[in-house]
């Protein structure tokens, strides 16, 4: 379980066995079903979460009952409210489970401490936080820039795991059309490459 974690991290800084078990030692181990909330909106949200397994979302519930996607997270993602996470706030999102899932939890008060005692895990977490950001900005200039086909295909080629693994109607609430138009989009898309 933890040797995904591991590689993970390795990817960007390099750990002694002695500063993973540290690291180790800090996170919880979540196992959740199916449509098993993680965060609800309104909890004081003090960890993130690593996904070792499963597929999760996160997503905002406006006041009429509609949801926005913001989020999907499969193995190998963090997910979190990351803006409550990151202000020591309450939740406005949900994050839940589409699959069974594994987590490893992380408390933000452990790795603010965990900085202290091995430096180069803030080095981690930045690089972490600054590509999440790149990902986040391109994603809005995407939105405003590219017709609703380009985003679907651009969702696909990007995401091709969670592709498979989500229902279209979520698909469409991320990329913020409606599931009729994803269902358009998709039927010519296969008519064109039938042709």
């Amino acid at each position: 379980m933890y040797t995904a974690i591991r590689k993970h991290i390795e990817q960007i800084i390099p750990l002694t066995d002695i500063e993973f078990e540290e690291f180790k030692s800090i996170l919880s181990i979540h196992k959740l079903r199916k449509k098993e909330a993680l965060i609800l909106p309104g909890n004081r949200v003090d960890t993130e979460f690593y996904v070792v397994k499963g597929c999760l979302k996160a997503y905002h519930t406006s006041e009429n009952g509609d949801r926005s996607i913001v989020q999907f997270a499969i193995e190998d993602w963090w997910i979190s409210d990351f803006k409550a996470f990151f202000n020591e706030s309450t939740a406005k999102l949900t994050v839940e489970c589409i699959e069974d899932s594994i987590v490893l939890g992380l408390k933000k008060v452990a790795l603010e401490e965990l900085y202290k005692r091995i430096p180069k895990f803030e080095r981690f977490f930045r690089i972490k936080t600054t590509r999440a950001f790149i990902s986040l900005t391109g994603r809005i200039q995407n939105a405003l820039e590219k017709e609703s086909s380009d985003l679907y295909i651009d969702f696909c080629k990007s995401y091709p795991n969670i592709e498979q693994r989500v229902p279209n109607y979520e698909i469409a609430s991320y990329l913020g059309i409606k599931p009729e138009s994803l269902s358009r989009i998709r039927k010519e898309i296969t008519l064109n490459n039938l042709q």
